[in-house]
């Protein structure tokens, strides 16, 4: 069984973070190590959210794990609450990575145009470096947009994407994928770059008219764990894709939708029906 280890937060309410990694990894046979950067109250879209960071916990806990011998498939980073966390990370990076280790960025801090609460261009600066040390990194268009210092816009081509994602490869990761990437009407979906190969690889599924905080947690964990069961970034990405999709889909079935959140529980079964596990 392959263990990985994934770097984000708790958000005690609001199916964000590693309240959806650990069970989606896990459910797709991926043994998921956790090491929670803060503990929020509920995620950043709720007012008045409170927010505990965890940072100096976190150099202990892994000096127990080196001296325990731990080791990592895979590490897989997402919401970091300051500066100072990702510098922690790349330290993990360099302390329990190796040439067989994957390391994935998801550079969680902006949507919709705009930064999360807590976040400026000083974050989304130094986030370039850690995903310089990754080999895969999964932004959303708003955060490539701020880290590229491209212009962000809501309507765009395939040559603007595609812009965006040999920008983003200039951080070195061999791979680049851009989510929430709409081309079409009624579309949406992915690309990715591989910068090695120069090649673009770009899936959609059906774009449903609600959107819900935490689905790009849920793509970004589903990916992870697909490549976990050895398959190549171009076939997760369908999975995570069509996943993401199914859990919104479930969601707005409910006769009273959570608005902060998606049903990924109930589509766990569709997930593994996707992976082959049943």
């Amino acid at each position: 069984m392959k263990r990985i280890l994934t770097i984000q937060d708790i958000s005690c309410v609001g199916k964000c973070s590693i309240t959806v990694a650990l069970p989606i990894i896990s459910a797709m046979g991926v043994e998921t190590v956790v090491l929670p950067t803060a503990v929020l109250s509920a995620h950043t879209m709720f007012p008045d959210f409170t927010c505990r960071s965890l940072e100096d916990q976190m150099p202990p806990i892994t000096a127990h794990w080196k001296k325990e011998n731990i080791t990592f498939d895979a590490i897989y980073t997402g919401y970091l609450a300051n500066e100072h966390q990702i510098d922690l990370a790349a330290d993990i990076f360099s302390d329990f990575g190796n040439e067989s280790t994957r390391i994935i960025v998801d550079p969680v801090m902006a949507d919709h145009g705009r930064f999360y609460a807590g976040f400026d261009l000083a974050f989304a600066e130094k986030m370039t470096g850690l995903c310089a040390k990754a080999d895969i990194i999964l932004p959303n268009i708003t955060e490539a947009a701020l880290m590229t210092g491209m212009e962000y816009r809501t309507s765009y081509d395939e040559a603007y994407i595609q812009e965006l994602l040999k920008r983003l490869s200039d951080f070195d990761a061999e791979i680049s994928i851009l989510t929430g990437v709409s081309l079409a009407q009624g579309s949406i979906g992915a690309m990715g770059y591989n910068r090695t190969t120069n090649d673009f690889y770009y899936y959609t599924t059906e774009k449903l008219p609600d959107s819900y905080h935490g689905t790009g947690d849920i793509f970004a964990s589903t990916l992870v764990g697909a490549l976990m069961n050895g398959l190549s970034w171009q076939d997760s990405i369908p999975i995570a894709a069509d996943y993401t999709a199914e859990c919104i889909r479930c969601t707005r079935e409910e006769e009273k939708p959570r608005w902060y959140g998606v049903n990924f529980e109930q589509a766990i079964p569709f997930l593994l029906k996707k992976l082959g596990k049943v």
